[in-house]
């Protein structure tokens, strides 16, 4: 899921929460702070908690670059166009603190791609003057103290620094190891998000071997926060006026097996007997007073279970709405892509999805032009997608990932076939999607209220799907409940 470029377009002054009690009480020190982060809503976060340590030391956030004394930019690194998109703006914002004049700027890199390629990075890009991994979000604010106590001896040769040690080599010290961080209730964090949702990220880390994939290389192995924690922050928000919580993880559905006492296999389902899991957390979130829903995404249909169905199903706080990327359908090409399923699982799994959870706006994704990928595997994935009629669907074209099984793998598919496919893909569930929206006519749906004139239904994740286009103005941040009278494409109009 990826969503456009954010740029952190609030001051200190409208920090929320535990940030704008930590800046209150630290003199403020003049040093202001600007991001640029890019990719998903798990590289969000971590640009929330990266500016939560900046408020934390006292310091300002600025939404225009040119203001900045540091910039920030949190890159992503997921595929080859999300690589390009973040050098790109790199060097688009060392360009601009020439234009501007502000020479004195200092630029710093995070996110995936500094995480996975930053001894590369600095070879290539001396203008950048620190490169920080995943295991430093928490730690911004220290690291632009640094930089900046040490501006008169920075340089091209030995500007990459870390908050623990003064020699550049060491610095990217992050680079030669996988991440182990995860975030805690009370980590300081300022959000970017509107002020009635939120993305809550349950764990960090994956171990599926996906072989298109490097996400495991870049960000670790799955490691949950523990209930408590997740909790906590959960109730933080409710009690804030928070109306959405959207669960993210690279797995959701793994989330707590990794802090059993036996281990989980790769195929594990979820089952709360064996210890924490998502079933457990769903009836714990269920618990909590207030009016809001709670949004899952980046699900594995490997862990669903008949257990976590019926809990879904019995919790109304959770969404009628399940996000689950599968990738693929042909059994060969589910085994190419090491997926750990079978197209028999996915088929039986998606039947019980919508029997055991009534309204349930399924939202998946899939690959076309995987290395190999025959006419006739894609044919069946196509007449696939047909027949489920997902509510929601996304299609990507295959990306050679550096480091992964399947960029080594024979069979490269050529970019004008991936395109081609990719448009077939997206032309038949564009005629789905809009018969689906056609259908919810005469329907009263609850929506969350985005803007006076824009809300989103149970069936619309932030900035991926679906928006209800209002004729009559109502509260932002609100639930409203509102009869559709047409739809628009995708959008429905009430």
């Amino acid at each position: 899921m990826n969503s456009p470029s954010v740029v952190a377009a609030v001051s200190a002054a409208s920090s929320r929460g535990q940030c704008e009690e930590e800046a209150k009480r630290v003199p403020a020190h003049g040093t202001k702070v600007g991001m640029i982060s890019l990719g998903c809503a798990k590289n969000l976060v971590d640009a929330e908690i990266m500016l939560g340590s900046v408020l934390r030391r006292g310091m300002e956030i600025t939404s225009r670059a040119e203001d900045a004394d540091v910039l920030v930019v949190n890159t992503c690194a997921f595929i080859d166009s999300a690589k390009q998109e973040s050098i790109e703006v790199i060097l688009e914002a060392h360009q601009q603190r020439g234009l501007n004049k502000r020479s004195d700027q200092k630029l710093i890199v995070s996110g995936c791609m500094s995480q996975r390629f930053a001894r590369e990075l600095r070879e290539e890009m001396p203008e950048v003057d620190a490169f920080i991994g995943l295991d430093q979000v928490s730690q911004l604010g220290e690291i632009v103290e640094k930089i900046l106590k040490k501006r008169a001896a920075l340089n091209a040769g030995s500007s990459m620094l870390d908050v623990n040690s003064d020699n550049g080599d060491a610095g990217l010290a992050f680079a030669d190891r996988r991440p182990t961080y995860i975030p805690d209730y009370d980590t300081p964090r300022f959000r970017l998000t509107p002020a009635h949702s939120a993305y809550v990220k349950i764990a960090e880390g994956c171990n599926h071997p996906c072989s298109f994939c490097v996400i495991p290389q870049m960000r670790g192995k799955h490691r949950s926060r523990t209930p408590h924690s997740v909790l906590a922050e959960i109730r933080g928000l409710v009690s804030d006026g928070v109306r959405e919580i959207n669960l993210i993880s690279q797995d959701t559905t793994y989330y707590g097996m990794d802090l059993w006492t036996a281990k989980a296999g790769p195929r594990q389902p979820v089952d709360s007997k064996r210890g924490p899991t998502l079933v457990g957390l769903l009836r714990e979130i269920q618990g909590i007073e207030g009016d809001f829903w709670v949004r899952l995404l980046y699900t594995h249909p490997a862990h669903w279970s008949d257990e976590l169905i019926d809990t879904i199903a019995q919790c109304d706080k959770v969404a009628r709405y399940i996000d689950i990327p599968l990738q693929h359908i042909d059994e060969s090409m589910l085994g190419r892509m090491r997926r750990e399923t079978s197209r028999q699982h996915i088929e039986n799994l998606i039947y019980k999805l919508r029997a055991g959870i009534p309204g349930v706006a399924l939202r998946t994704t899939f690959i076309v032009g995987f290395p190999g990928e025959t006419e006739e595997e894609l044919a069946r994935l196509l007449d696939f997608v047909r027949r489920t009629r997902f509510e929601r669907l996304g299609v990507f074209k295959y990306s050679q990932e550096e480091g992964s099984r399947a960029a080594k793998m024979p069979g490269q598919i050529p970019v004008k076939i991936k395109n081609a496919r990719y448009r077939i893909a997206m032309s038949i569930q564009r005629e789905i999607a809009h018969e689906i929206a056609r259908k919810k006519i005469g329907r009263e749906l609850k929506l969350l209220v985005d803007q006076p004139h824009v809300a989103r239904s149970e069936a619309d994740a932030p900035d991926v799907d679906a928006r209800v286009i209002l004729s009559k103005e109502a509260t932002v941040g609100e639930f409203v409940w509102r009869p559709i009278v047409g739809s628009r494409g995708y959008d429905l109009l009430a």
